[in-house]
């Protein structure tokens, strides 16, 4: 059974940072591709930024230059870094890794960010 967990969710003032954490149980990291996607209240899903086996990465326009997604394999984690963050990303954020060899897609329960003074 594959577990997906985010983490680092929280409150932080607009220009601050966050940085998210997802880690997996069950499974090596190394065989998924990561893509991180938030849902604010009344909106629909939408994905922020994914990284592929080539590690190319791809960002929704309104975050890119100011997120970063990243990998450790050797930690087995995904990382989304936020910089200058604005009250727009208050969402909540999940992460998705999809299982390269069967396609399927394994989805954590989300943790909430909140961008506010």
């Amino acid at each position: 059974q594959v577990q997906v967990v985010e983490s680092g969710g929280g409150l932080v003032q607009p220009g601050g940072s966050l940085r998210l954490s997802c880690t997996t149980s069950g499974s090596t990291l190394s065989l998924y591709d990561p893509t991180w996607y938030r849902q604010a209240p009344g909106k629909q899903r939408d994905m922020v930024a994914t990284l592929n086996e080539a590690g190319l990465t791809n960002y929704r326009d309104s975050v890119r230059g100011r997120f970063i997604i990243s990998r450790s394999d050797a930690e087995n984690a995904v990382y989304l870094q936020m910089n200058s963050l604005r009250t727009e990303d208050t969402a909540v954020y999940y992460c998705s890794l999809r299982q390269r060899y069967s396609g399927i897609d394994y989805w954590g329960l989300g943790t909430q960010v909140t961008v506010s003074s």
